[in-house]
């Protein structure tokens, strides 16, 4: 965890809770750094940009939190500097509470995963919203572009891959299998908004398997 994250989330009440339950001691010297926003390395550019979807919270008037899916093709979710990422925002379910929101408070928090490597990042920022196509948009993606959301960076986290599942996409793509060697099981149940998602393994098996999505709805 970087210095500046740990200023922006350890809140008065979230250090109390920590001397509570003794891991303050640990956690006060992430705080002692500078304030300045973090900057995005390569390690940095190399994972965001390599995702194709990330999970976008925001809060509005009423003070709730609201949270939502954000998903394209690798690589539109771009790092423009620094301390600049953008993407472009595909026309969905025409809800647009998040553009709301941002009309309220411009701060959000962008949660990324990669299971297959059990790896997640966390990214606060402050964003602004660019109406029309711009460059974050993706060549050859078949979806309209209705606006253009760029996030300045303030801090990120990388968190451990404690209690992560490993999932991998099936070859072709199409959704992703829950690994779980030993046990048969189903991932999903599957509706008529969705596949059904079967998972098949050996109580012998070491390496897990990949399966192929059942499309079959119920």
């Amino acid at each position: 965890m970087t210095g500046r994250f740990a200023q922006l989330a350890f809140t008065q009440d979230v250090q109390r809770h920590q001397r509570e339950h003794g891991s303050d001691r640990a956690y006060r010297r992430m705080m002692e750094g500078p304030g300045d926003p973090d900057r995005i390395g390569e390690d940095e550019r190399a994972f965001i940009e390599t995702r194709e979807s990330f999970y976008l919270a925001s809060v509005g008037q009423t003070g709730w939190p609201y949270i939502q899916h954000r998903g394209g093709p690798p690589g539109f979710l771009k790092v423009l500097d620094e301390q600049t990422i953008g993407f472009a925002d595909f026309r969905g379910n025409r809800q647009y509470i998040t553009v709301g929101n941002l009309d309220h408070d411009e701060r959000v928090s962008l949660f990324l995963m990669d299971y297959a490597h059990q790896a997640r990042m966390k990214i606060l920022g402050r964003a602004r919203v660019e109406e029309g196509d711009s460059p974050p948009a993706v060549a050859d993606y078949r979806a309209k572009v209705e606006r253009t959301v760029l996030i300045t960076v303030e801090a990120f986290d990388w968190n451990c891959h404690q209690h992560i599942p490993q999932l991998f996409p099936p070859p072709g793509g199409g959704g992703c299998a829950h690994l779980d060697a030993g046990t048969h099981r189903a991932a999903g149940a599957g509706t008529a908004r969705g596949p059904r998602l079967s998972v098949e393994t050996t109580p012998t098996t070491a390496e897990p398997l990949l399966i192929e999505p059942d499309r079959r709805t119920s």
